[in-house]
Protein backbone atom coordinates (compact mmCIF):
# COMPACT_ATOMS: atom_id res chain seq x y z
CA UNK A 1 0.00 0.00 0.00
CA UNK A 2 2.89 2.33 0.88
CA UNK A 3 4.59 1.50 -2.42
CA UNK A 4 1.44 2.35 -4.29
CA UNK A 5 1.10 5.71 -2.51
CA UNK A 6 4.72 6.68 -3.17
CA UNK A 7 4.33 5.77 -6.81
CA UNK A 8 1.22 7.91 -7.02
CA UNK A 9 2.69 11.02 -5.37
CA UNK A 10 5.02 12.07 -8.26
CA UNK A 11 2.12 11.81 -10.70
CA UNK A 12 -0.06 13.82 -8.34
CA UNK A 13 2.63 16.48 -7.90
CA UNK A 14 3.06 16.71 -11.68
CA UNK A 15 -0.68 16.98 -12.15
CA UNK A 16 -0.86 19.69 -9.48
CA UNK A 17 1.92 21.69 -11.13
CA UNK A 18 0.26 21.27 -14.48
CA UNK A 19 -3.06 22.40 -12.98
CA UNK A 20 -1.51 25.49 -11.42
CA UNK A 21 0.24 26.35 -14.67
CA UNK A 22 -3.00 25.91 -16.57
CA UNK A 23 -4.79 28.16 -14.08
CA UNK A 24 -2.08 30.82 -14.40
CA UNK A 25 -2.24 30.71 -18.20
CA UNK A 26 -6.02 30.83 -18.05
CA UNK A 27 -5.87 33.81 -15.71
CA UNK A 28 -3.50 35.66 -18.06
CA UNK A 29 -5.79 34.96 -21.02
CA UNK A 30 -8.84 35.98 -18.98
CA UNK A 31 -7.18 39.20 -17.84
CA UNK A 32 -6.28 40.09 -21.41
CA UNK A 33 -9.86 39.44 -22.48
CA UNK A 34 -11.23 41.61 -19.65
CA UNK A 35 -8.74 44.42 -20.32
CA UNK A 36 -9.95 44.69 -23.89
CA UNK A 37 -13.64 44.82 -23.01
CA UNK A 38 -14.02 48.55 -22.35
CA UNK A 39 -12.35 50.88 -24.84
CA UNK A 40 -14.69 53.87 -24.93
CA UNK A 41 -17.56 55.16 -22.84
CA UNK A 42 -20.13 57.92 -23.23
CA UNK A 43 -22.36 59.13 -20.46
CA UNK A 44 -23.05 61.88 -17.96
CA UNK A 45 -20.77 63.16 -15.21
CA UNK A 46 -22.26 62.10 -11.87
CA UNK A 47 -19.38 63.13 -9.64
CA UNK A 48 -15.86 64.58 -9.95
CA UNK A 49 -13.29 64.53 -7.17
CA UNK A 50 -9.49 64.76 -7.20
CA UNK A 51 -8.33 62.83 -10.24
CA UNK A 52 -11.44 60.69 -10.66
CA UNK A 53 -14.86 61.11 -12.15
CA UNK A 54 -17.93 58.90 -12.11
CA UNK A 55 -19.57 58.53 -15.50
CA UNK A 56 -23.20 57.42 -15.45
CA UNK A 57 -23.96 55.08 -18.35
CA UNK A 58 -27.31 53.32 -18.58
CA UNK A 59 -27.86 53.42 -14.85
CA UNK A 60 -24.34 52.22 -14.01
CA UNK A 61 -21.67 54.54 -12.60
CA UNK A 62 -18.14 53.93 -13.86
CA UNK A 63 -15.33 55.32 -11.68
CA UNK A 64 -12.65 56.57 -14.06
CA UNK A 65 -9.20 57.95 -13.24
CA UNK A 66 -8.50 60.92 -15.49
CA UNK A 67 -6.06 63.79 -15.94
CA UNK A 68 -6.53 66.68 -13.52
CA UNK A 69 -7.14 68.94 -16.52
CA UNK A 70 -10.08 66.74 -17.47
CA UNK A 71 -11.58 67.09 -13.99
CA UNK A 72 -11.25 70.87 -14.14
CA UNK A 73 -13.08 70.97 -17.47
CA UNK A 74 -16.00 68.83 -16.34
CA UNK A 75 -19.14 69.74 -14.44
CA UNK A 76 -21.82 67.62 -12.79
CA UNK A 77 -24.51 66.67 -15.28
CA UNK A 78 -22.39 67.44 -18.35
CA UNK A 79 -21.84 64.81 -21.07
CA UNK A 80 -18.59 62.85 -21.11
CA UNK A 81 -16.89 60.86 -23.85
CA UNK A 82 -13.69 59.04 -22.94
CA UNK A 83 -11.24 56.67 -24.57
CA UNK A 84 -10.44 54.15 -21.86
CA UNK A 85 -7.85 51.68 -20.65
CA UNK A 86 -8.80 48.95 -18.18
CA UNK A 87 -5.98 47.92 -15.85
CA UNK A 88 -6.57 44.42 -14.49
CA UNK A 89 -5.05 43.53 -11.11
CA UNK A 90 -5.57 40.56 -8.83
CA UNK A 91 -7.68 42.59 -6.42
CA UNK A 92 -9.12 45.36 -8.59
CA UNK A 93 -10.17 46.59 -12.02
CA UNK A 94 -9.07 50.20 -12.57
CA UNK A 95 -10.45 52.25 -15.45
CA UNK A 96 -8.44 55.15 -16.92
CA UNK A 97 -10.03 57.63 -19.31
CA UNK A 98 -8.81 60.24 -21.80
CA UNK A 99 -10.65 62.89 -23.76
CA UNK A 100 -8.09 62.66 -26.57
CA UNK A 101 -7.30 59.30 -28.15
CA UNK A 102 -3.71 60.45 -28.66
CA UNK A 103 -3.34 60.77 -24.88
CA UNK A 104 -4.55 57.20 -24.47
CA UNK A 105 -2.08 55.95 -27.08
CA UNK A 106 0.83 57.67 -25.35
CA UNK A 107 -0.41 56.43 -21.96
CA UNK A 108 -0.21 52.89 -23.33
CA UNK A 109 3.24 53.65 -24.73
CA UNK A 110 4.42 54.80 -21.30
CA UNK A 111 3.23 51.49 -19.85
CA UNK A 112 5.88 49.74 -21.96
CA UNK A 113 8.61 51.59 -20.04
CA UNK A 114 10.04 49.42 -17.27
CA UNK A 115 8.89 50.43 -13.82
CA UNK A 116 6.00 52.60 -15.02
CA UNK A 117 2.49 51.39 -14.18
CA UNK A 118 -0.92 52.97 -14.94
CA UNK A 119 -0.87 55.34 -11.94
CA UNK A 120 2.66 56.52 -12.73
CA UNK A 121 1.83 56.95 -16.42
CA UNK A 122 -1.22 59.06 -15.56
CA UNK A 123 0.87 61.17 -13.16
CA UNK A 124 3.46 61.76 -15.89
CA UNK A 125 0.78 62.92 -18.34
CA UNK A 126 -0.54 65.20 -15.60
CA UNK A 127 2.71 67.17 -15.57
CA UNK A 128 3.87 66.72 -19.16
CA UNK A 129 1.76 67.01 -22.28
CA UNK A 130 1.97 64.46 -25.07
CA UNK A 131 3.70 67.11 -27.21
CA UNK A 132 6.35 67.68 -24.53
CA UNK A 133 6.99 63.97 -24.14
CA UNK A 134 7.19 63.37 -27.88
CA UNK A 135 9.51 66.34 -28.30
CA UNK A 136 11.90 65.10 -25.64
CA UNK A 137 11.92 61.52 -26.92
CA UNK A 138 12.35 62.54 -30.57
CA UNK A 139 15.27 64.81 -29.67
CA UNK A 140 16.68 62.29 -27.16
CA UNK A 141 16.69 65.19 -24.72
CA UNK A 142 16.01 64.01 -21.16
CA UNK A 143 17.18 67.35 -19.74
CA UNK A 144 14.43 69.16 -21.63
CA UNK A 145 11.83 66.77 -20.26
CA UNK A 146 13.10 67.32 -16.71
CA UNK A 147 13.24 71.10 -17.06
CA UNK A 148 9.93 71.67 -18.80
CA UNK A 149 7.79 69.02 -17.08
CA UNK A 150 9.45 68.54 -13.72
CA UNK A 151 9.72 64.77 -14.17
CA UNK A 152 12.58 63.26 -12.17
CA UNK A 153 15.91 62.83 -13.94
CA UNK A 154 16.02 59.02 -13.78
CA UNK A 155 12.43 58.66 -15.00
CA UNK A 156 13.04 61.14 -17.82
CA UNK A 157 16.16 59.28 -18.96
CA UNK A 158 14.31 55.97 -18.85
CA UNK A 159 11.40 57.33 -20.91
CA UNK A 160 13.72 58.76 -23.57
CA UNK A 161 15.89 55.63 -23.70
CA UNK A 162 13.08 53.09 -23.94
CA UNK A 163 10.69 55.00 -26.21
CA UNK A 164 13.06 56.48 -28.78
CA UNK A 165 12.93 53.33 -30.93
CA UNK A 166 9.17 52.92 -30.51
CA UNK A 167 8.28 56.32 -31.95
CA UNK A 168 8.34 57.24 -35.60
CA UNK A 169 10.75 59.95 -36.64
CA UNK A 170 8.85 63.22 -36.81
CA UNK A 171 6.37 62.24 -34.10
CA UNK A 172 7.69 64.93 -31.80
CA UNK A 173 7.62 68.68 -32.02
CA UNK A 174 10.40 70.62 -33.73
CA UNK A 175 13.61 71.68 -31.99
CA UNK A 176 12.19 75.20 -32.11
CA UNK A 177 9.43 74.25 -29.70
CA UNK A 178 11.91 72.58 -27.35
CA UNK A 179 14.07 75.69 -27.22
CA UNK A 180 11.03 77.98 -27.09
CA UNK A 181 9.55 76.18 -24.09
CA UNK A 182 12.81 76.32 -22.19
CA UNK A 183 13.20 80.05 -22.86
CA UNK A 184 9.59 80.81 -21.98
CA UNK A 185 9.77 78.76 -18.79
CA UNK A 186 12.89 80.60 -17.63
CA UNK A 187 11.29 83.97 -18.42
CA UNK A 188 8.10 83.10 -16.51
CA UNK A 189 10.13 82.00 -13.50
CA UNK A 190 11.96 85.35 -13.64
CA UNK A 191 8.58 87.11 -13.66
CA UNK A 192 7.64 85.39 -10.41
CA UNK A 193 5.49 82.52 -11.65
CA UNK A 194 5.99 79.14 -10.02
CA UNK A 195 7.49 76.32 -12.05
CA UNK A 196 4.25 74.32 -11.93
CA UNK A 197 2.14 77.33 -12.98
CA UNK A 198 4.49 78.07 -15.87
CA UNK A 199 4.50 74.44 -17.01
CA UNK A 200 0.73 74.09 -16.83
CA UNK A 201 0.25 77.26 -18.88
CA UNK A 202 2.85 76.38 -21.51
CA UNK A 203 1.08 73.06 -22.01
CA UNK A 204 -1.88 75.02 -23.36
CA UNK A 205 0.16 76.98 -25.91
CA UNK A 206 -0.27 75.52 -29.44
CA UNK A 207 2.74 73.62 -30.79
CA UNK A 208 2.80 75.70 -34.00
CA UNK A 209 3.97 78.67 -31.90
CA UNK A 210 7.69 77.94 -31.65
CA UNK A 211 9.71 81.02 -30.70
CA UNK A 212 10.36 81.56 -27.01
CA UNK A 213 9.04 85.14 -26.99
CA UNK A 214 5.89 84.13 -28.84
CA UNK A 215 5.23 81.18 -26.51
CA UNK A 216 5.82 83.46 -23.53
CA UNK A 217 3.41 86.08 -24.88
CA UNK A 218 0.71 83.46 -25.49
CA UNK A 219 1.23 81.96 -22.03
CA UNK A 220 0.87 85.37 -20.38
CA UNK A 221 -2.35 85.96 -22.35
CA UNK A 222 -3.73 82.69 -21.03
CA UNK A 223 -2.82 83.63 -17.47
CA UNK A 224 -4.47 87.01 -17.95
CA UNK A 225 -7.79 85.38 -18.80
CA UNK A 226 -7.98 83.56 -15.46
Amino acid sequence: MLFGLNSYLPYRAHATRFGIQAQEEGAKYGNAMIAGMIGYIEGTIKKATGSQIIVLVGGLGYKVSVLKETVLRTSIGSPASLWTYLAVREDALDLYGFVDEEELRFFELLLTVSGIGPKSALAILDIASVETLRSAVSAANANYLTTVSGIGKKTAEKIVLELKDKMRIGDGATSGVLKGDQEALEAMRALGYSASEARDTLRQVPADIERGNDRLREALKLLGRK
